[in-house]
């Protein structure tokens, strides 16, 4: 999955950046905290966990 799709879903889900790591982004809604790679193309299980973790889509 494209980094920009999965960051437009956290966007719309009421998260934002909260800091960026060495190659990773820390994201929060301002109560969970998720890490998410910094790489153009994120691996589809991690997609689809952190989208089903979150209840994103």
């Amino acid at each position: 999955m494209k980094r920009k799709y999965l960051l437009k879903l956290f966007t719309h889900g009421g998260w934002y950046l909260y800091r960026h790591g060495g190659n990773h982004d820390i994201w929060t809604n301002g109560k969970d905290k998720e890490v998410i790679p910094r790489h153009p193309d994120i691996n589809e299980f991690l997609a689809r966990d952190l989208i089903r973790k979150h209840h994103l889509k």
